[in-house]
């Protein structure tokens, strides 16, 4: 075999994840609000891209819209869904709840996109500014510096946090005087703030109240015992009888375990829908919240000028541009298509959900959506991630529809685990304090409904959606009956 270099020619095939490939696949990953974060982030670096919110173009002179096909397709409709467009002016759109002003039924003095309800909430004091107020005019010098550091160690319930001795070697003072700053700032407004446990929460609040005697401090130094249901030795303990300790259980419940959070704290956002549901004459309508979507644009007239005026290098950077902006317009219908087409054989699936509630919950799977619409699964998993869906029985995850089975005792379709918990949920709100339901006489309610289930599923399940035990729900329901 003769040893030296020569050249082979060899032919394969491999699959080669383009830049653009890469970009449709992380948009359809992406929710109505991040997309739009990315499209702007797309026009900032293409002069040929062009945003309009409802028709109000935002850079670049004579923009071209690029035509693109149909924004909602509904699934049960005679000839078909074609015929919108990916920026279809929202205004015309025929869903009339992709907006705020639409929703409250509005028009007049909010303007265009409808009122702020964010800017009606009135600017509410935290609680930390609340109690430095009030240190400010209990405390001067050094207690006063003691007394901030103290606020700032307390979590949004109104616990400290910190050990005072660390506070007393960080100030060089003693720990009484950092317990005596502690003891004024538990007097401040609201009562109970400052505590270092529960007990002391509310012995703060019941010193407040007047309530705390003797037996109150024995009371609430057991407070265990309470959670245990061993009313017998607390009314050992504290010398008291069924009346006195009846009274103390209503006084106990008066009291907040967690005043700080009355006051602000960082505000809540709200999730905003990716998709809307609603019922028609020909079928359910799935259609994409095109308020969080804005129309974009390719400016044909100024990719012309770019040509016309400038170098060759000019030239392939627009060509380069104009390749990008093209592609982006594309991915994004793309992605609209596919939305549009996995939600609406959601929507299809479980449609007894739609109709009649989560007691009719379907099992399904990604791959089951897949194998329908001939995806693949991985695509199918990234349409459901961050998307919310409305329609009338609330706001629901895409994935909220994809639940595990449960073999029914029939031996029938099998049922979602969800539609089971659900009604685990109903058969205990519905129990009686003299007759509380153990987990074998829920699995032979739950046979006799049509769920096959063992014992210690129905534990799982029970636990999963926060319920305890029928020995902890007996003392609960106990507790509430003596401080009725």
């Amino acid at each position: 075999m003769a040893l030296g270099p020569r050249l082979d020619l060899r032919q394969s095939q491999s699959l080669v994840m383009t830049p653009q490939l890469q970009q449709a696949i992380r948009l359809l990953a992406l929710s109505n609000l991040e997309l739009e974060a990315e499209i702007a982030a797309e026009v900032d670096k293409n002069p040929l891209l062009e945003i309009d919110y409802e028709g109000s173009v935002v850079k670049g002179p004579e923009p071209v819209e690029v035509e693109t096909p149909a924004a909602d397709t509904p699934f049960e409709a005679p000839g078909g869904g074609d015929g919108g467009a990916l920026d279809t002016d929202i205004v015309a759109d025929r869903f009339d709840h992709d907006c705020v002003s639409d929703m409250v039924g509005g028009s007049g003095s909010f303007g265009e996109e409808g009122p702020d309800f964010d800017s009606f909430q009135s600017a509410e004091i935290s609680l930390v500014d609340h109690l430095m107020q009030q240190a400010g005019s209990a405390f001067s010098g050094a207690e006063l510096a003691i007394a901030y550091d103290l606020i700032g160690h307390l979590d949004e319930a109104g616990y400290l946090t910190i050990n005072l001795l660390d506070v007393a070697r960080r100030f060089g003072a003693s720990r009484a005087q950092v317990e005596g700053v502690l003891g004024v700032i538990q007097t401040f407004d609201p009562a109970g703030v400052g505590a270092r446990s529960l007990g002391e929460c509310i012995a703060l609040q019941a010193k407040e109240a007047d309530r705390y005697d003797p037996a109150m401090k024995v009371f609430l130094d057991n407070l265990d015992l309470l959670a245990e249901g061993r009313m017998a030795q607390i009314k050992r303990i504290c010398g008291i009888d069924d009346e006195d300790l009846a009274d103390m259980i209503r006084e106990l419940r008066t009291y907040d375990p967690k005043p700080g959070l009355r006051f602000a704290h960082s505000a809540v956002e709200s999730i905003t829908p990716d998709l809307f549901v609603r019922q028609t004459p020909a079928g359910w309508l799935v259609e994409v919240n095109n308020a969080t979507l804005p129309r974009v644009l390719v400016n044909k007239s100024y990719y012309a000028e770019l040509v016309s005026c400038g170098d060759k290098a000019s030239k392939a950077w627009a060509g380069d541009c104009l390749a990008n902006a093209n592609w982006l317009t594309k991915a994004l219908d793309q992605r609209q298509r596919t939305i549009i087409k996995v939600a609406s054989e959601i929507v299809k699936h479980q449609d007894a959900f739609f109709r009649r509630g989560v007691e009719h919950l379907r099992p399904l799977t990604l791959r089951t959506i897949a194998e329908t619409i001939e995806m693949h699964e991985s695509t199918v998993s990234r349409v459901t991630s961050n998307k919310y869906l409305m329609c009338e029985r609330g706001l629901f995850e895409l994935k909220f529809f994809f639940t595990s089975g449960v073999a029914a005792s029939d031996g029938g379709e099998n049922v979602s685990a969800e539609a089971v918990k659900s009604r685990i949920r109903s058969l205990i709100a519905g129990e009686s304090p003299d007759a509380i339901l153990s987990d074998d006489t829920l699995v032979d309610l739950l046979k006799a409904d049509g769920f096959d289930l063992a014992r210690r599923t129905v534990a799982k399940y029970r636990e999963a959606i926060g319920l305890g035990s029928s020995v902890q729900r007996r003392r609960q329901k106990a507790l509430q009956a003596r401080a009725a």
